[in-house]
C-alpha cells in the first residue's frame, strides 16, 4: 500500500467535462483563444493546461490575463457534484494514509469544494495551480518535505505520533487522475499514477501516457490503494445538518442566526420562517437531551414555562398588528 495517495480534483473527485468548458468557452470568446470545440479543450488537457494556455497567447500579459479570469469564473460559478461514491473512497483510504489534492484549480475552489462535501479534513495538504500551475513541481516539492507524510486522520489537527518518520520516496506515492497531462508529470518525476475513465480522457490514453492501472469505477481504487489484511478504522469526519445529532453522540451548537424579516412584509411568510428556526431548535434540544441522558425516554412536556405554540401565536399577532 502507498504511504500517500494525490488525488486530482476536476474529473476525478468532481464531474467536470460540461463545466469547465461552458466556462472555458468564455475566455476562449473574450480572448479569442482559437480553441473551437470541446474537443479541442480537452487536448489542451493532454499536457499541462496553463502551458498550453500560454502557448495560445503570444502576449505573456494577455496569457496571464486569461489565466486570472479562468480562475476567477472557478472561483464564483464552478460548483461540480462529486462523483458518486468517491466521497466513500476518500473515507476509506483516509485513516491509512496521507491523502492530498494536486489542482490546476484555484485554492479558495478546491476549500469551498471539500468543505461541501465533508470531506476537507481527510486530506492532509493541498497543491493548487494559482499557488503552483506545474503539478510536477508540486510533486517534487511534496517529496521533499518529511513532514509531509504526517498523518491528518479527518480532524483539523496533524498527527505528530507516527511510527514511520522517514520521507516519502518515490514509490510511496501514487497519483489518481483523469488526464493524459497528470499522467505524464507523474511519470516525469518518478512516481506511480493510476487513472480513471469517468473524467477527461480515455482508458487507452491513460494507459499510453504511463498509467499502471485505470479503473472502471470508484471502488477499485479501494481495492488497489487500501491493504486488504488491515481492518477499517471507521472515517472521523461528520456531516450532518444543522438540528441533527452528530455520530459520536456529540450535539451541534443551536445555530444563533437570528430570523431576517420579510423583505415583502407577508406575515404568512414571516410567520413560516419562525416556525422553520422553532423546529431546528427543538430538534437540537431533543439532541442534547439524548446526549446527557441516552438511556432516559425524553417527555413530550416542554421544559419551558412558555410552549413554542404560544410563542408562536404571539409572533403572528405582533405581525397582524395585534395585542402581544
Amino acid at each position: 500500500m502507498p504511504r500517500a495517495i494525490m488525488f486530482d480534483l476536476d474529473g476525478t473527485l468532481v464531474g467536470a467535462r460540461e463545466t469547465l468548458w461552458e466556462l472555458f468557452s468564455e475566455i476562449n470568446e473574450t480572448f479569442a483563444l482559437g480553441v473551437d470545440s470541446r474537443d479541442a479543450f480537452f487536448r489542451m488537457l493532454e499536457g499541462n493546461f496553463y502551458e498550453a494556455l500560454t502557448q495560445m497567447c503570444s502576449d505573456p500579459k494577455r496569457a496571464e490575463a486569461a489565466r486570472k479570469n479562468f480562475m476567477e469564473l472557478l472561483s464564483t460559478h464552478y460548483n461540480p457534484v462529486l462523483i458518486p461514491g468517491m466521497t466513500d473512497v476518500v473515507r476509506s483510504l483516509a485513516p491509512h494514509c496521507t491523502l492530498a489534492i494536486i489542482s490546476s484549480n484555484g485554492i479558495e475552489t478546491i476549500r469551498r469544494i471539500l468543505v461541501d462535501a465533508g470531506i476537507s479534513t481527510c486530506f492532509g495538504h493541498v497543491f493548487a495551480g494559482d499557488v503552483e500551475p506545474k503539478k510536477s513541481a508540486s510533486i517534487r516539492r511534496f517529496l521533499s518535505e518529511q513532514r509531509y507524510a504526517a498523518h491528518r486522520r479527518c480532524s483539523p489537527e496533524y498527527s505528530e505520533d507516527s511510527t514511520d518518520t522517514s520521507s516519502l520516496e518515490f514509490d510511496d506515492v501514487v497519483l489518481v487522475t483523469d488526464t493524459v497531462g497528470d499522467v505524464m508529470e507523474a511519470k516525469e518525476v518518478g512516481i506511480r499514477a493510476i487513472g480513471v475513465t469517468w473524467g477527461m480522457h480515455t482508458q487507452e490514453q491513460l494507459l499510453a501516457a504511463g498509467a499502471e492501472k485505470v479503473a472502471l469505477w470508484p471502488q477499485e481504487l479501494v481495492a488497489w490503494l487500501r491493504p486488504s489484511n488491515h481492518d477499517t478504522p471507521s472515517c472521523a469526519c461528520n456531516v450532518h445538518e444543522i438540528g441533527t445529532c452528530t455520530a459520536d453522540r456529540t450535539p451541534k451548537p443551536r445555530a444563533t442566526k437570528p430570523l431576517q424579516p420579510d423583505p415583502a412584509g407577508d406575515p404568512v411568510v414571516a410567520t413560516g420562517n419562525l416556525r422553520r428556526q422553532q423546529q431546528l431548535m427543538h430538534r437540537t434540544d431533543q439532541c442534547r437531551a439524548n446526549v446527557i441522558s441516552p438511556g432516559v425516554a425524553q417527555t413530550s412536556t416542554p421544559v419551558t414555562s412558555v410552549s413554542p405554540d404560544t410563542d408562536l401565536l404571539q409572533a403572528l399577532k405582533r405581525i397582524m398588528g395585534g395585542d402581544s
